[in-house]
C-alpha cells in the first residue's frame, strides 16, 4: 500500500470518528455543559455527565476549585456519574474534560465570587427622587399678543422627554433657578444657551424667552418636572454592603415615560391605609403615606431597568427575617410552589404563597425573567392578585432569595412577571456584572 493512500485512509478514517463522536451521547453530554459557571465561595456545584467511555477532568486552579473531593488537578470521570465541583477561594478557574484522556471536548470557566447573603425585604416604602436637571414633559404656548402665541422651547427644538442640565452655563440642580434665569434673559433680550440629553446624547440650542401678556412673566414655553414620588416595595438589603435594592424596575416620568435620571433622593417608612383591589382589565393600588420623612431609610443613586438602589445603613424594621438568607443565581429558579413577601395593611411585612409557573433562561439581563401566579387565598382576597405600589416585593424559594415582582398582567391581575434578584444584585454593585456569558449554578 501506498504511502499516499495509506494518508488518505487515515484522513477518512479521522474524520469517521469525528463525526462519529459529534453525535454520540458522550459528546453530546459535553456539549449541554455551560460555557460559565459561578459559585460562591464554599458552595459546590455537580456537572451532570452521561459518559460511558472512559474521560479525564483537570483543572488549572486546584487551588481555587476542587473536583470530587481532591486537590489533585486531574481526575478520570466515573461513568454516568456527576463531577462534584467545590469552591475553595475567591478567584478564575478552567476546566478541561477530554474522552480518552486526549481529545478536549468541552472547557467550562469558573467564577468564584464571595460570599452573599441579604435580608429580604417587602417592606412599603416612599420614593422620593429630584432628577439630574429639569425635565421637559410638555409644550407651553405663551400669549405674547392678542392674534399671536408661541412655544419658544418647541420651536428651539426642545422635545418632551429631553433632561435640560445647563442654562449659560449654570448647572440646574433645581427647578427653582430657573424662572431667574429666563427672567434676566428676558429683559436683557437675549438668547439663552441651552445644554440638555435626549437618551445618550449632550445637545444644545439657543432659546428666546417670551413674555406672557397673560401671566406678565417670562416663558420658556415649556412645562417642566425635576422630582418625583411614589409607593414601591424594599426587595433586599445586603448588610455587609450596606446597599439595598428596590421596585424591581425603572422610575420613568409619568407624562414622557422617560426614564428618570437621578440626581438625588431618599426612601422614607411608608404605611400602606387600603388597598384598591385588582379586577380583570384594571390593575389595584396600594394606598399608603409616607412616615418619619425626616427618619431616611436610605439614599437613591441610580435608577435601572431593575429598580432604585442606594446606600442604608441598617436593615429596616418590620421585616420578616432577623438573619439574613442566601440567594439563587437564574439557574437554580425552578418552577413550583415559592412566596412573595409584602405588605398589604400597615407597615408588617407577610408571607403569601405564589406558584412560578414560567422560568426563562437569560443570557443577559432581562425584566420578564419568570412568570408567578398568585395562590394564596388571602392575598387574592385582599388585593385581587398583584397591584401597583407591590412591585419589589420579594421572591422566595427553598429558603432563598431568587427574585422581585415586577409587573401584572393587565388582564389577569393573579398573574405577572418577576425578575432575577442577581440582575438587580449586579446594579447594585453587591456582584460584579457579567457580559453577555450564560450563568449556571446549582449550589449545595
Amino acid at each position: 500500500m501506498s504511502s499516499n493512500l495509506r494518508k488518505k485512509l487515515f484522513v477518512l478514517l479521522s474524520a469517521g470518528l469525528l463525526c462519529f463522536l459529534g453525535t454520540s451521547k458522550p459528546v453530546q453530554s459535553f456539549a449541554a455543559i455551560p460555557n460559565d459557571v459561578r459559585l460562591f465561595t464554599g458552595n459546590s456545584s455537580m456537572l451532570q455527565l452521561a459518559v460511558p467511555v472512559n474521560a479525564q477532568a483537570s483543572v488549572d486552579r486546584p487551588d481555587v476549585l476542587q473536583m470530587n473531593g481532591s486537590s489533585l488537578p486531574t481526575l478520570q470521570v466515573s461513568p454516568k456519574q456527576p463531577l462534584n465541583l467545590s469552591s475553595h477561594r475567591i478567584g478564575n478557574a478552567r476546566l478541561t474534560l477530554k474522552l480518552f484522556g486526549t481529545i478536549p471536548i468541552k472547557t467550562v470557566r469558573i467564577q468564584v465570587i464571595p460570599g452573599l447573603k441579604v435580608f429580604p425585604g417587602g417592606q412599603t416604602i416612599g420614593v422620593k427622587v429630584k432628577s439630574a436637571g429639569i425635565l421637559v414633559v410638555g409644550h407651553h404656548l405663551v400669549t405674547v399678543s392678542q392674534d399671536n402665541r408661541i412655544s419658544p422651547g418647541e420651536n428651539a427644538g426642545i422635545q418632551l422627554g429631553d433632561l435640560m442640565t445647563h442654562m449659560d452655563g449654570v448647572p440646574l440642580t433645581d427647578i427653582s433657578k430657573v424662572g431667574t434665569i429666563v427672567e434676566e434673559a428676558g429683559i436683557g433680550k437675549r438668547k439663552l444657551e441651552i445644554s440638555f440629553k435626549r437618551g445618550e446624547k449632550q445637545l444644545s440650542t439657543k432659546l428666546t424667552p417670551a413674555y406672557d401678556e397673560e401671566d406678565k412673566a417670562w416663558r420658556l414655553g415649556l412645562y417642566i418636572r425635576d422630582s418625583a414620588a411614589g409607593v414601591g416595595t424594599l426587595t433586599f438589603y445586603a448588610p455587609d454592603q450596606g446597599v439595598y435594592g428596590a421596585l424591581g424596575h425603572v422610575i420613568t416620568d409619568m407624562n414622557t415615560q422617560t426614564p428618570i435620571e437621578v440626581g438625588s433622593g431618599q426612601i422614607v417608612e411608608s404605611n400602606v391605609t387600603s388597598i384598591s383591589k385588582s379586577q380583570d382589565g384594571e390593575p389595584g393600588e396600594k394606598r399608603a403615606h409616607f412616615l418619619k420623612e425626616t427618619n431616611i431609610l436610605g439614599n437613591i443613586i441610580s435608577n435601572t431597568h431593575f429598580g432604585i438602589f442606594g446606600k442604608m445603613t441598617k436593615n429596616p424594621e418590620h421585616g420578616l427575617y432577623k438573619e439574613p438568607i442566601s440567594i439563587a443565581f437564574a439557574e437554580e429558579v425552578k418552577e413550583g410552589p415559592a412566596e412573595i413577601l409584602t405588605v398589604v395593611d400597615g407597615q408588617q411585612v407577610e408571607k403569601f404563597k405564589v406558584e412560578i409557573v414560567h422560568v426563562a433562561r437569560q443570557d443577559a439581563p432581562s425584566t420578564k425573567g419568570l412568570v408567578l401566579k398568585i395562590t394564596d387565598p388571602k392575598l387574592i382576597n385582599k388585593t385581587g392578585g398583584i397591584v401597583q405600589g407591590m412591585s419589589g416585593s420579594p421572591i422566595v424559594q427553598n429558603g432563598k432569595l431568587i427574585g422581585a415582582v415586577t409587573h401584572v398582567f393587565v388582564n389577569d391581575p393573579k398573574s405577572g412577571y418577576g425578575c432575577f434578584i442577581e440582575w438587580m444584585l449586579q446594579d447594585s454593585g453587591v456582584i460584579p456584572k457579567q457580559s453577555n456569558q450564560q450563568i449556571n449554578l446549582k449550589a449545595s
